[in-house]
């Protein structure tokens, strides 16, 4: 309970610096998921956590088993999950074990996702060496309730009984939990016990039996029982109720023989549920998991005594304050040494760029042909195709653009989800990395017609004991607080993973951000595909007459072409930022623009070729022949979004603009099949889009 991954020991401090609260929060950062008011009684419940180390040591089970825990975090609000997405990060495409992590990683997801039933309907992927011997497995869920029907993780009333439900505890993943609070050395494979076993067909029906059990009022608090198992959950009840909590091990339900105490306490066996019962109503509670073939058993109750407390075969094997093990767990405020300070002190870091003079024998035309199917911007389709994204038939925007949309059944409302976050700009600076994580987040959102209701966040560090990553830590906090701030958007929720570091090589920080937002009619939807030849393509956020930033460090271009992330990062003006996404909903609201889409890893060039390629069109892009071709093209500018519209909208829109006062031009049609600019670039898009198609089965081939 005291591990970095259940006591927060580290982080706690600096996690109180984020905006909590909105008039439509209906529960934030605290219990198993955040909650978030979206009208008619009807609140919208998500989570994001990680499952880094499992998926290190068996990516296949390590992956699966993050999609249960986070399925199980969002059910047990009393929400039934309609979306699942993923942040995902790999090492190098030619390290020899990125393949298998890899295909293990994908497989986990989809096979538990598709067969639990729940739709997966997006997310990022990254490549990065920094990531080789620690990937990164981020797993996001959403879900629906009735704002009436949320149900807590609070073991109140002395008196009532405590019951286990759903699968029978074994010996899979004890030590969990401080496995993923500990770096890995040589020996980590041989960590394999401490991975847990995924069952999502038992999954599936442990949400339905606790969807039908939590309708009566005898369910007073109920909680899964995800790292540290059954004492995790018993005491993290029994202390947000301030209560204690005795537990009886024998009357445990256990697939295995002769298991000790501490196994029963430290199994993290998966799609298990601890309730607590109204005295007397055991035997409906029963009646209900026996009907889904779930186990059920009455383990124990709570007390007033203030105590965990726990029996094995007649007799207390274990009695400790709750308070202990909760409220008065260690809390530190670690040692912090900026990057400055930490380069002063080691020159040479463990994935310092080598500055090398730029390539002039590449074409422009050879530099974006190479870089449409590099392993950071080729197509997903590879992943994606693998995962069911239309079950249960509310996924109304696929994967593969800005933000997935899905339909709040019955009604006329959608939700819109993304996952954000470029490491490159965290490791170089970790403040303003983290407030382009979130500006992009807004900004995708925004492309798809919807307005932010709410952040949780995955933040993956490297060990927290050194002071260079905990400043990181700190600095990155602290730039989502700033840009939650500014663009009013309440952090409800989130995660914290330490230590994703082997022999002493960390990850770069990557504070993953997941957002979701609000449309109030799913008609008004926008997705980014130009639709038809002849419309006007404008770029909103800046003009190309006079751009406002020219810088190009940390941009994908420079790392694939130039082999270096050297350079300032671009500025980022959250006013401005604030501007362009406000303008956008209102060009959607009024039906003024046919797509959308926002410029962020490979600028320019990405954006329009991702927006040419699902109707197969083409585009013709005019430009100042003064600018620089390399900071126009490939630039990353932040706050900056490509849209189309009929030429007949064009006054309006521009009348629209002039309500939001953002920079914007018009930078060329949708034509048929070409990709032409000016006199400096003619490519065929199906040729374009073969190799971005094929980019990511490339890679692992």
């Amino acid at each position: 309970m005291w591990s970095e991954h259940c006591s927060y020991k580290s982080s706690k401090i600096h996690l109180k610096k984020f905006p909590t609260k909105a008039p439509h929060v209906v529960q934030g950062p605290g219990e198993n998921a955040g909650v978030v008011d979206i009208g008619d009684g009807q609140v919208a419940v998500f989570k994001m956590e990680s499952h880094n180390h499992p998926s290190f040591i068996e990516p296949y089970q390590g992956a699966a088993t993050g999609v249960g825990g986070i399925l199980r975090d969002v059910f047990t609000m009393g929400a039934r999950p309609v979306a699942l997405l993923n942040s995902l990060r790999f090492g190098s495409p030619e390290h020899p074990k990125t393949k298998f992590l890899v295909e293990g990683v994908v497989s986990g997801i989809a096979g538990y996702g598709n067969c639990f039933g729940c739709p997966t309907v997006g997310g990022e992927v990254y490549f990065h060496p920094s990531y080789t011997l620690n990937p990164l497995v981020n797993a996001f869920c959403l879900g629906v309730a009735d704002r009436d029907k949320i149900f807590l993780g609070r073991a109140e009333g002395v008196g009532n009984s405590v019951v286990y439900a759903g699968s029978k505890t074994g010996r899979d993943g004890i030590h969990g939990a401080t496995m993923a609070s500990q770096s890995f050395d040589d020996e980590a494979e041989s960590k394999k016990p401490t991975v847990q076993v995924g069952d999502p067909f038992t999954e599936k029906l442990l949400l339905e039996a606790c969807l039908e059990v939590m309708k009566y009022p005898y369910v007073i608090g109920i909680q899964d029982m995800g790292a540290a198992g059954l004492t995790s959950s018993a005491v993290e009840m029994a202390g947000r109720a301030g209560n204690g909590i005795l537990i009886d091990l024998s009357k445990v339900p256990a697939r295995e023989t002769k298991m000790t105490p501490y196994e029963f306490l430290l199994s993290e066996s998966q799609e298990r549920m601890l309730l607590v019962v109204k005295k007397g109503f055991e035997a409906k509670v029963k009646e209900i998991f026996d009907k889904w073939d779930l186990d059920m058993a009455v383990i124990g109750e709570v007390t007033g005594d203030g105590k965990f407390r726990v029996l094995f075969e007649g007799k207390e094997v274990a009695s400790i304050p709750v308070k202990v093990l909760t409220e008065a767990a260690p809390v530190y405020e670690r040692a912090v040494v900026s990057q400055v300070e930490r380069e002063r002190e080691f020159p040479a870091g463990e994935f310092d760029s080598v500055s090398r003079e730029i390539d002039k024998s590449l074409s422009l035309e050879e530099v974006i042909t190479k870089m449409v199917a590099s392993p950071n911007l080729c197509s997903r389709k590879w992943i994606y195709r693998q995962y069911d994204h239309q079950v249960r038939t509310d996924t109304v925007i696929l994967p593969g653009g800005d933000a997935a949309v899905i339909r709040v059944k019955g009604t006329p409302k959608a939700l819109a989800i993304t996952t954000d976050c470029n490491s490159r700009y965290c490791f170089k600076d970790p403040f303003l990395g983290a407030q382009l994580a979130v500006a992009e987040a807004a900004r995708n959102l925004a492309c798809v017609g919807a307005k932010p209701l709410g952040l949780t966040d995955c933040l993956n560090f490297g060990n927290p004991e050194k002071p260079h990553v905990m400043w990181q830590f700190q600095k990155s906090v602290e730039g989502i607080s700033a840009a939650c701030h500014k663009l009013s958007i309440p952090v409800v929720s989130g995660n914290v993973s330490f230590y994703n570091e082997t022999h002493d090589e960390a990850i770069y920080p990557t504070p993953a951000i997941g957002m979701v937002g609000f449309l109030n009619d799913i008609e008004l939807r926008m997705t980014h595909a130009f639709q038809s030849s002849g419309d006007v393509i404008l770029l909103l956020g800046e003009s190309l007459k006079s751009p406002h930033d020219e810088s190009l460090g940390g941009s994908e271009y420079l790392a694939l072409i130039h082999q270096s992330e050297e350079g300032p990062l671009p500025k980022l003006d959250l006013e401005l930022e604030k501007k362009v996404q406000d303008a956008v909903l209102a060009l959607i609201s009024q039906k003024l623009i046919c797509s959308a889409h926002d410029c962020s890893e490979g600028g320019l060039v990405a954006a329009l070729l991702e927006s040419a390629f699902p109707k197969n069109v083409g585009v013709k892009i005019y430009y100042p022949k003064k600018i620089r071709k390399d900071v126009l093209w490939f630039g990353e500018s932040p706050s900056r979004v490509i849209v189309s519209c009929s030429p007949k909208n064009l006054p309006a829109l521009k009348s629209v603009i002039q309500n939001h006062p953002i920079p914007f031009e018009v930078i060329g049609e949708v034509i048929l099949d070409d990709f032409i600019v000016n006199g400096d670039v003619h490519l065929k898009i199906g040729i374009l889009k073969k190799n971005w198609e094929q980019g990511f089965e490339s890679l692992l081939h």
